[in-house]
C-alpha cells in the first residue's frame, strides 16, 4: 500500500492527469519526445493512477527524468466507446513518438486511427486474433506489448470458484459482448463446466441497469456464483458488481486483485503493475530507435492470487487451506 501511495504522490508532483513532462538523462539534447497514454478509466481512478505511476517510475529507472525531452499526453476515456474513439483520434493526430494504450476497445480505436504511430499495450488477451499483430514473435505492424493470459486461464477461474464454493452448480459469466476475446473466454469456461457439474450462463453488461436486472434474476435460484473476465465495462461497474454479489450472496471470481481490494471475494490474473513496468521498457526501446514490428509480444511473468477474508466470512465460506497457501495477498 505504501508503494501505491508513493506512486500517486509521484504522479501528483509531475502534473496530475493531463500531461506529465519527462526528460532524458543529463547531457542528452534531443528533440522533445511525446508519449500518448489512453486509459479506460476516470482520471481519479486510484488503481489506474498506481499503474501509470509504476510506468513513470520504470521510465525514470531507465534514464528518463522530469524536465526537458519527453512529454506525456494522457486521455482518460472511462468506459465510453465514443470517448475512447475521440481520444484515440486526438492522440493519433498529435503524432507522438509512441502511444501506451490499455484495453481491447482502446487499442482497437487507436489502431483504427493510426497504423504508423508505434503502439504499446501493457495487457492484451488475443492480439493475433484481434488483428493487432501478425504473430507474437514478429508483430509486423505498429503495435506490440504484453499478453494478459492465455485463454486457458479462464478455465482456472471456474476451477477456483468450485474450490472455494463447492456447492456452486451454476455460474453467471458477466461479459462485454462487444469484445472478441470474451467469446473465447466463455468457450473455455463452457468446455470445462460439465466436468465440474456446473451450468454456465453468459450475462451481457451493456449498462448498469442491465447488470442489476441480470444478476438479480440469476440469483433467484440457489447455488449460484459469478465469474467476471476483464473489460472496460467490468472496470466501470466493479463497485456495483461487488455490491450485487454481496447483496445476493454470490461468490465471485475476478481477474484482477483490485476487485478484491474493494470488496470482491477472490481474484487470479497477471500482476498489472508489473505489466505496466514492463511496458515502460518497450516504450523506452522505441524512443531509442527500435520498431514495434521487431519487438515480440511477451507473456506475463507474474500472476497473483488475492483473497478477501472479510468477504468470505460474510458469505459463510471457509477458504480451503490449499487456496490460502497459494495466495499472494490476503485481505482481512
Amino acid at each position: 500500500m505504501a508503494d501505491c501511495i508513493r506512486r500517486r504522490e509521484f504522479i501528483a508532483t509531475v502534473g496530475g492527469a493531463a500531461a506529465w513532462p519527462l526528460t532524458a538523462k543529463a547531457g542528452q539534447r534531443e528533440r522533445m519526445r511525446r508519449i500518448g497514454v489512453l486509459l479506460p478509466a476516470a482520471a481519479d481512478d486510484a488503481e489506474f493512477q498506481d499503474r501509470v505511476g509504476a510506468f513513470l517510475q520504470a521510465l525514470a529507472l531507465l534514464g528518463w527524468t522530469i524536465g526537458r525531452s519527453v512529454r506525456i499526453e494522457t486521455r482518460w476515456a472511462g468506459a465510453s466507446a465514443d470517448d475512447t474513439r475521440r481520444h484515440a483520434a486526438e492522440l493519433a493526430a498529435l503524432a507522438p513518438d509512441v502511444i501506451l494504450v490499455y484495453g481491447a476497445r482502446a487499442v482497437g480505436a487507436v489502431l483504427q486511427a493510426t497504423r504508423t504511430v508505434p503502439v504499446v499495450f501493457p495487457i492484451a488477451t488475443d492480439p493475433v486474433g484481434t488483428g493487432w499483430v501478425e504473430s507474437l514473435a514478429r508483430p509486423g505492424g505498429n503495435a506490440t506489448g504484453f499478453m494478459s493470459y492465455e485463454y486457458s486461464l479462464s478455465g482456472k477461474w471456474l476451477e477456483l470458484l468450485k474450490e472455494i464454493a463447492p456447492s456452486v452448480t451454476k455460474v453467471a459469466v458477466l461479459r462485454d459482448a462487444t469484445q472478441v476475446s470474451t467469446i473465447s473466454q466463455l468457450a473455455v469456461i463452457q468446455a470445462m463446466a460439465p466436468s465440474l457439474r456446473v451450468e454456465v450462463n453468459p450475462v451481457n453488461m451493456r449498462d448498469a441497469g442491465e447488470v442489476e436486472r441480470a444478476v438479480a434474476a440469476f440469483a433467484r435460484s440457489p447455488n449460484g456464483g459469478l465469474i467476471l473476465p476483464g473489460s472496460a465495462l467490468a472496470t466501470l461497474h466493479r463497485e456495483r458488481i461487488i455490491t450485487l454479489a454481496a447483496r445476493h450472496r454470490l461468490p465471485a471470481v475476478h481477474n484482477e486483485r483490485y476487485f478484491v481490494a474493494t470488496g470482491g471475494l477472490i481474484s487470479y490474473g497477471p500482476d498489472q503493475i508489473d505489466q505496466f513496468r514492463r511496458a515502460a521498457g518497450y516504450v523506452d526501446r522505441i524512443l531509442r530507435g527500435e520498431k514495434p514490428a521487431d519487438l515480440p509480444v511477451q507473456a506475463p511473468t507474474k500472476y497473483e492470487l488475492a483473497i478477501n477474508l472479510k468477504t468470505a466470512k460474510a458469505l459463510g465460506l471457509d477458504i480451503p487451506a490449499t487456496v490460502y497457501a497459494r495466495a499472494d495477498e490476503v485481505i482481512e
